[in-house]
C-alpha cells in the first residue's frame, strides 16, 4: 500500500475506533479484512489472508482471521447502525423483505434478510436471521426483523415493506394490519378472497380475469384475504415462457401505488447477487456454523455498503457508467466502485482522484 493510502487507512482505524467502542487490535482487525475483503471479493480464509496489509506472513493472518470467526462476539446492532448512518438518504425507508440461501456439501444455508431499498439496490442492515432449516420463514421471524428494526431506528423509520409470494400468511397480514405497516405482498392467483360489499367468496384473479396483457388495475373495494382486510392491485405481464400471468399485490392502503412500489422488490435481488457471483463471493465459504456465518455476513455487508457508496460517488461526479444501447448501465454502481476500491489497494502506481476511506466515515 502507499504512504497516502496507509495513512488515510489509519484515519479509518480511528474513525471506527470512535465508533464501536472496540479495543484498538480489534478495529485494526476489522479494517484489515474489510480491505481484503473488496481485494480478493472472495471469503475464502486463505485468499483474505494473502490479501491482509500487515507484517505478519500469511499463514500468522490466516490464524487470525479463524481466531476471530470462532471466538469474538460481534455486535451485528452496532454495524446496523452504522450503515444506517453511511446509507445515502434519509428515512422513512422502503424495505424488502427476502430470503436467499445456498449450500455447502450437505449444509443448507437459509438467510431471511430485511433490506433498505434505493435506486436499482438494496442495502441489507444487518438485520438478517439465519434459518436453521430449508425452506421458508415462519411469522414469527418476519417479525422479530420488523421489531428489530423498529427497536433501532423507530417506527418513523418505515414508510412501507414490500415482499414476494412467500411472505403470506394470516398471522402474518394480521400483524402488518395492527401494527398499522404499509406492505406490498405479492399473492398467488388461485388465492380466494371474501368481498364484503356482497359476502362473495372468489379467487382474486377472477377480479381481473379481463384484464388485457400489459394492462394494470386496481380493485378499489377491499377485501378479506385469509380473515384479514387487504386491497388488490394487478397487472398483467409474461412469464418466463411467455405465457400469460398476472402479479396481484396486496396493500394495506394506497393501492394505487402498489405496483411501481412492488416493482422495487427486486432491487434485494441485486443486492443478493452482489454478495454472491457478482461481488464477494460468499458462497466460497466453508462456514457451518449459524454464529460464524453470522460475523462473515456482517463483515460482506460493511463492505457491500463502501464498494456502492464508492461507486455511487464515482458515477455522478467523476466517471459516469458508460449506458448500453438498451439503456441499461454496462455494470452496476457497486461493481463500479468495488472495481475502483481494488484498484487502489493493489495498485501502488495507481492516481486516485477520491479518498475512499471518507465514505465510511460517518460524516
Amino acid at each position: 500500500m502507499t504512504p497516502r493510502v496507509e495513512s488515510k487507512s489509519s484515519e479509518l482505524v480511528t474513525i471506527f475506533h470512535k465508533q464501536s467502542g472496540w479495543n484498538l487490535a480489534r478495529v485494526k482487525f476489522f479494517v484489515l479484512i474489510i480491505r481484503a475483503l473488496c481485494k480478493v471479493q472472495t471469503v475464502g480464509f486463505e485468499k483474505l489472508a494473502t490479501a491482509f496489509d500487515c507484517c505478519a506472513d500469511t499463514s500468522s493472518s490466516l490464524c487470525r482471521i479463524q481466531r476471530f470467526m470462532a471466538t469474538y462476539l460481534l455486535d451485528t446492532e452496532l454495524i446496523a447502525k452504522l450503515i444506517f448512518s453511511l446509507l445515502p438518504h434519509k428515512p422513512p425507508f422502503r424495505l424488502a423483505m427476502d430470503r436467499t440461501n445456498w449450500k455447502f456439501g450437505q449444509q443448507n444455508i437459509n438467510v431471511l434478510v430485511i433490506a433498505v431499498i434505493y435506486q436499482g439496490v438494496a442495502f441489507p442492515l444487518l438485520l438478517f436471521k439465519l434459518l436453521p432449516k430449508f425452506g421458508n420463514s415462519n411469522t414469527n421471524e418476519r417479525i422479530e426483523l420488523i421489531e428489530r428494526f423498529i427497536q433501532l431506528f423507530g417506527s418513523d423509520a418505515l414508510d412501507c415493506l414490500t415482499a414476494d409470494r412467500e411472505f403470506v400468511g394470516e398471522k402474518w397480514i394480521k400483524y402488518l394490519n395492527d401494527q398499522r405497516i404499509r406492505y406490498y405482498i405479492r399473492i398467488r392467483e388461485n388465492f380466494w378472497v371474501l368481498q364484503p360489499h356482497n359476502g362473495k367468496r372468489v379467487k382474486a384473479s377472477w377480479l381481473f380475469s379481463n384484464l388485457p396483457l400489459n394492462g394494470c388495475r386496481v380493485n378499489h373495494r377491499i377485501v378479506y384475504l385469509n380473515n384479514q382486510l387487504c386491497y388488490l392491485s394487478a397487472s398483467k405481464g409474461k412469464d418466463k415462457e411467455g405465457k400469460p400471468e398476472l402479479q396481484i399485490i396486496i396493500s394495506f392502503n394506497k393501492p394505487e401505488e402498489a405496483l411501481e412500489i412492488y416493482k422495487e422488490r427486486w432491487q434485494i435481488e441485486t443486492a443478493f447477487r452482489a454478495l454472491k457471483t457478482s461481488g464477494f463471493n460468499i458462497e466460497d465459504t466453508q462456514l457451518t456454523e449459524i454464529v460464524r456465518i453470522e460475523k462473515l455476513f456482517a463483515l460482506v455487508i460493511v463492505a457491500f455498503t463502501w464498494a456502492y457508496l464508492v461507486g455511487d460517488y464515482l458515477h455522478k461526479y467523476i466517471k459516469p457508467i458508460p449506458i448500453k444501447k438498451h439503456g441499461n448501465k454496462a455494470k452496476s454502481l457497486f461493481k463500479h466502485g468495488l472495481t475502483y476500491i481494488a484498484t487502489v489497494l493493489l495498485n501502488a502506481f495507481f492516481h486516485d482522484d477520491i479518498d475512499i476511506f471518507k465514505f465510511l466515515s460517518c460524516t
